[in-house]
């Protein structure tokens, strides 16, 4: 009774038939049917229309793809399905003698694609530093103006120097599409954090142990005993800030390429991600409101900055 009130309900449906056996071999399959619909000129009637679709064990690649693709009534697209990932920001940070400039010196060399902003300083330059590479080295005054003409993103007095960070450099690489490199020190990568939030990739380097970290400033042979000091005492402090990272990274003694080849997965890692919370700074001012109207669709992630009150600082 249930079977005959449904086929009483639907009689415009058409009755499947099984097509008969063929002799030629067990696994033969026949020719299969799609029925596509296609527009009409006569308003939004829409026929259906039989696409032959050849047999897989049968046709070429090709021919396969073409008849899918008339049944689909669209091409296939060749055009990636994952977008391109924004520029990414990494700040590398952590005490001093942790061997910081090593890791990024060996990161230069090996990874493509990634631009290290140089830092502007006031320190005297050591003697294996090239200017322009390391550091821009600059006289007080030569910083101060920099900083009076809003060119860096951000600046800190450490151990009795000025170091900033240029603004230029970062509109100009990621404009590019090219990641970039931040090594600053933990008052700088706190400031940073304050001002990109979430939009940046923040990570601590440390070392081993703290006694590996002493020697390696010993070895430096480029303090006095009162530097020194200052030095270990200031790192003690600065080992308290680690929770505010958002990756530790080891770099052990004759370990430097595992440290290395960890800060390149954590960059893989964060470019992988599916929602991308990424800061792109393409930017022609450095009003606040300016910053809101310039339309890069990227800067909808300064909502944290902007609630600090801290986009005039960019």
């Amino acid at each position: 009774m249930f079977r005959r009130v449904l086929c009483n309900s639907f009689p415009h449906l058409p009755i499947p038939t099984i097509p008969p056996k063929t002799n030629n071999s067990f696994f033969a399959l026949p020719i299969l049917t799609v029925k596509a619909f296609s527009s009409s000129k006569m308003g939004d009637a829409r026929r259906p229309i039989s696409v032959p679709i050849p047999t897989l064990e049968k046709a070429q690649r090709s021919e396969l793809l073409r008849a899918l693709e008339a049944s689909l009534g669209s091409s296939f697209s060749s055009d990636p399905l994952s977008p391109n990932p924004n520029p990414l920001i990494l700040v590398i940070s952590g005490p001093s003698g942790v061997g910081k400039d090593a890791l990024i010196t060996r990161l230069r060399q090996s990874r493509r694609g990634l631009h290290f902003v140089v830092t502007a300083t006031t320190r005297p330059r050591r003697p294996s530093e090239v200017h322009g590479k390391d550091y821009f080295f600059v006289s007080k005054e030569e910083f101060l103006g920099m900083v009076e003409q809003q060119e860096l993103l951000e600046y800190a007095l450490v151990y009795g120097d000025y170091k900033g960070v240029p603004k230029q450099q970062i509109r100009e690489f990621m404009a590019k599409g090219c990641d970039v490199v931040l090594r600053v020190d933990i008052q700088g990568a706190e400031t940073l954090r304050k001002v990109l939030g979430s939009s940046a990739v923040f990570v601590f380097v440390v070392a081993e142990s703290e006694m590996a970290m002493v020697e390696r400033l010993v070895d430096r042979k480029t303090e006095t005993v009162e530097s020194l000091l200052v030095r270990i005492g200031t790192s003690r402090e600065e080992m308290k800030h680690v929770k505010n990272f958002d990756y530790v990274v080891v770099n052990a003694k004759g370990k430097l390429d595992n440290a290395v080849m960890l800060v390149e997965s954590i960059i893989d890692a964060e470019k992988a991600k599916g929602l991308q919370a990424r800061v792109f700074l393409y930017m022609q001012t450095v009003e606040a409101q300016s910053l809101k109207n310039i339309g890069v669709p990227a800067l909808d992630m300064f909502y944290e900055a902007d609630k600090l009150g801290m986009l005039e600082k960019i």
